[in-house]
């Protein structure tokens, strides 16, 4: 029976994971995943598309709200977390496109951002239940999403990764350190599900994780943040993009995981047995020799 092994939150978008053994699930994502994010100047997202060294901040949550973020250098902050309804400034900030509204966390917590990574704002999703639709040709009525890409968790599956490194090792037969495995981390799932076929997860439309269903929403087409070490930072070459390019390519999606809305609220745990409810036709990649 395949089953939940990994529990992943990112509590700043791009930041480092936690792996914690339970999640509560809310309506908009995991319970304190991504409900923060960096902005620039124009309110616009700052991930590791932009700075790949952001991975290494870690973020971790208070009982009170607030966050403990650690820089690379080992310097720390307090966070409070900011609300429009007690004072904060109201920001306009932007996900891929969508604007929204968020609370810009305090100044002095600005000015130690900006003196490590250049014009960037901590802003907070103050208002998770109101402010972020997601798309609608997938979503239901009043239906949101925190600050992360576009769905409220991403799943992934130890078996597609497995087949995914054969196929990297296979493409690189005479260089070791292109065809060495990658780990999950490199793809920032939520949740981590083992004991299913390779790239069953193509089929699902709706699943059940514990005691909590799931809509499985759409694949997730992949960026470059897969090619960077979240271990290091450092980008470390074409793979996994060239493989999925080859390999598991949907039109112009690179695609490795599925995006998922819940269908309501509750806990997950690590030993959580998945069933799927509901399948659909599971589509033949457009390989590329």
């Amino acid at each position: 029976m395949p089953q939940l092994t990994g529990l992943h939150l990112y509590p700043v978008k791009s930041t480092y994971r936690l792996s914690p053994d339970t999640a509560r699930v809310e309506p908009w994502g995991l319970a304190g995943d991504r409900r923060w994010m960096l902005v620039d100047e124009r309110g616009r997202a700052v991930t590791q598309r932009d700075v790949a060294e952001l991975g290494q901040y870690r973020a971790v949550p208070e009982a009170d709200g607030s966050l403990t973020v650690t820089a690379p250098d080992g310097a720390r902050i307090a966070v409070p977390a900011p609300a429009v309804a007690e004072g904060a400034t109201d920001a306009e900030v932007e996900v891929f496109g969508t604007f929204f509204p968020a609370a810009e966390a305090a100044k002095e917590v600005q000015i130690w951002f900006a003196e490590r990574l250049g014009e960037v704002r901590l802003v907070h999703l103050d208002r998770p239940g109101s402010s972020r639709p997601i798309d609608a040709a997938y979503a239901r009525p009043g239906e949101t999403v925190s600050m992360a890409d576009g769905y409220p968790l991403l799943l992934t599956t130890t078996a597609s990764l497995a087949d995914l490194n054969r196929r990297i090792a296979e493409d690189h037969p005479d260089d070791p350190v292109k065809a060495t495995a990658l780990p999950m981390e490199r793809f920032r799932p939520n949740v981590v599900i083992t004991g299913t076929e390779a790239w069953a997860e193509d089929g699902w439309r709706r699943i059940r994780i514990g005691e909590l269903t799931f809509r499985v929403a759409k694949p997730c087409g992949r960026c470059v943040v897969t090619t960077t070490d979240q271990e290091t930072g450092v980008r470390r070459g074409p793979e996994p993009l060239r493989a999925l390019g080859r390999h598991h390519r949907f039109g112009q999606k690179l695609v490795f995981g599925q995006n998922l809305i819940p269908e309501g609220v509750g806990t997950l745990r690590i030993g959580d047995e998945l069933t799927v409810l509901e399948e659909g036709p599971r589509p033949e990649p457009d390989r590329r020799g």
